[in-house]
């Protein structure tokens, strides 16, 4: 199997670095969570991360496959969201996709999975 379609078959997480314009953080987090509730099939979480005393975030959403972000990602009920979201950011922010290497439950021993390819 060649290293695309590896990534392909694994999980993979959406990674969002941003910053919203000051005292937006809660709105933009009840439209955070109205997003991901549209998410189905191969969803497998979310955490939105609010750095203490600022309006920067990360969001971190996790899936079972490529195919299955882009096809949830790609809505018009998604999308109207988003539009709504986008004016509460103090600029654009920075979207980036992760191959999930190694997930370590509590009380397991971590079993890491081969690297296959760096994600850019």
């Amino acid at each position: 199997m060649s290293d695309f379609q590896d990534f392909l078959t694994r999980r993979c997480a959406h990674v969002a670095l941003g910053e919203f314009k000051p005292g937006k953080f809660e709105e933009a987090r009840s439209l955070y969570e109205e997003a991901t509730s549209t998410y189905a099939d191969g969803f497998e979480g979310a955490y939105l991360l609010r750095e203490p005393g600022t309006d920067q975030g990360i969001s971190i959403i996790l899936w079972d496959s490529v195919e299955q972000m882009d096809a949830n990602q790609h809505t018009d009920t998604h999308d109207a969201i988003l539009r709504k979201m986008a004016p509460l950011f103090s600029q654009q922010p920075e979207t980036r996709y992760y191959e999930v290497v190694c997930h370590i439950e509590p009380g397991q021993t971590p079993n890491p999975m081969p690297p296959v390819m760096a994600l850019h």
